[in-house]
């Protein structure tokens, strides 16, 4: 059985000590593949290298909506530079945030367009981050889509299945972490039931989001399978069934290549 985590902050400090150890028990735990995520110019530079250095480990670049305010006048153009690296398979994280009000929202706007028209420009995926503002990244995606095809995920998916339709209609996969684990996360669980078979991905947010029965604790790549087994029983698959068909979704979308 073969599981991708396709979002994890293995940049973190609280990884530093132990990076080596954690891509192992991964392995382990039939986690094959890891997109390692960028939040800015420093940390994409991070994950390139990290990737660079892990067989197992892949690399999304960008600038995460809560840090744009931050960003250098020539930080833009290092994730442009950055986005072709080798082993660089997404832009982002990018996207809007109204729950934290560190980046003016024109300027978290004006930097998940950028994201977007590159995304469409090289042809890779972005990986969308929302908190409280789904509708306005929608209106966003649509502006794009207009423009032409757009390719993506709506990471740590906790929205309504209205808004899960639109996005599938976009043209986006939808990704779940652990809080579709959490005992009050029902509703969750049956937005992801209805999730159309080649759309559906898992992650883990680490070292955010961990599941049941870690919740509280540490996360990491390797209990994204708890998320696993979690929405195959939402789902009323085998595990086996489950983790195959979100392994080929993820390597269709960010083009990873077979273990």
């Amino acid at each position: 059985m073969q599981l991708i985590d396709t979002h994890a902050h293995l940049d973190s400090e609280r990884f530093r000590s132990d990076l080596l150890e954690l891509i192992a028990r991964a392995q382990q735990a039939g986690v094959q593949q890891i997109i390692a995520i960028g939040t800015d110019a420093k940390d994409s530079r991070s994950v390139v290298n990290i990737a660079a250095k892990y067989p197992a480990v892949f690399a999304a670049v960008g600038i995460h909506p809560n840090d744009a305010a931050e960003a250098d006048p020539d930080d833009w153009q290092s994730i442009v530079a950055l986005a072709t690296s080798p082993k660089v398979v997404a832009l982002g994280e990018t996207g809007l945030d109204k729950y934290w009000d560190r980046t003016p929202f024109a300027v978290q706007q004006d930097y998940f367009d950028r994201h977007l028209r590159l995304s469409q420009q090289m042809d890779l995926p972005v990986v969308i981050h929302t908190r409280e503002c789904l509708e306005d990244a929608i209106v966003m995606l649509s502006e794009a889509r207009r423009r032409g095809p757009i390719r993506g995920v709506m990471h740590s998916f906790t929205g309504d299945a209205a808004g899960a339709e639109q996005c599938v209609q976009l043209g986006l996969h939808i990704s779940f972490a652990g809080m579709v684990t959490f005992k009050k996360s029902a509703d969750l669980r049956a937005v992801a039931a209805a999730i159309p078979a080649d759309r559906i991905l898992i992650e883990t947010d680490c070292p955010y989001l961990a599941p049941e029965p870690n919740r509280g604790k540490r996360n990491e790549p390797a209990w994204v399978i708890h998320t696993a087994h979690c929405l195959a029983e939402a789902r009323q698959q085998s595990i086996e069934e489950f983790a195959q068909l979100t392994t080929e979704n993820a390597r269709t979308l960010f083009r990873l290549p077979a273990v």
